[in-house]
């Protein structure tokens, strides 16, 4: 039996409706991102070329289908944070445990590091054991936890901080990435 073919490309505008479709149940129907609105196809389109060009985002074709995406933008506008990055990542619903977000975040954490980033953040709404598991599957330990931050769906939720090092931590950084 031949495996599904399964590909890891840079996004495109191409791919906004397919990103915004999957991020759409995220939106509506959960408290793992504190959006409340689904962002439109050109708001997708626009997220996908600001942070594409100064970070990067991901998508995976799965049979010529998107799977998910995962991309990385600033963690701070202010200068000292230039060598750190938020992480996120989002797979269609029928796409979990397939190996999707391993090989999204396999081609994304080295690319990142690759660009000069030295720290990739992950900012995880609680309770959700399964990201904080898949996170640490790849080095990402806690680094904190805000208390009842957001609130969504007639609830307060926390929000966990987890970290991983792209480079030796203990070198001065490049210029700017």
């Amino acid at each position: 039996m031949t495996e599904p073919a399964q590909l890891v490309r840079p996004a495109s505008a191409d791919d906004a409706a397919a990103c915004a479709a999957i991020y759409a149940p995220y939106v509506r129907d959960t408290a793992i991102t504190f959006e409340t609105e689904v962002p439109s196809v050109a708001d997708m389109a626009g997220r996908i070329a600001a942070h594409g060009a100064s970070h990067a985002w991901l998508v995976l074709e799965h049979d010529g289908e998107i799977a998910g995406y995962a991309y990385a933008y600033a963690f701070s506008p202010r200068s000292a944070y230039d060598w750190s990055c938020e992480t996120s990542i989002y797979l269609a619903l029928d796409a979990r445990g397939r190996g999707t977000g391993r090989a999204l975040y396999a081609a994304l954490l080295p690319l990142l590091g690759e660009r000069g980033y030295r720290r990739a953040f992950a900012r995880i709404s609680l309770p959700n054991p399964a990201s904080i598991a898949f996170h640490e599957r790849f080095g990402f330990t806690e680094s904190g936890v805000l208390r009842r931050v957001g609130w969504k769906l007639d609830a307060w939720h926390d929000v966990a901080y987890l970290q991983r090092d792209l480079g030796d931590p203990t070198e001065p950084p490049a210029p700017n990435p």
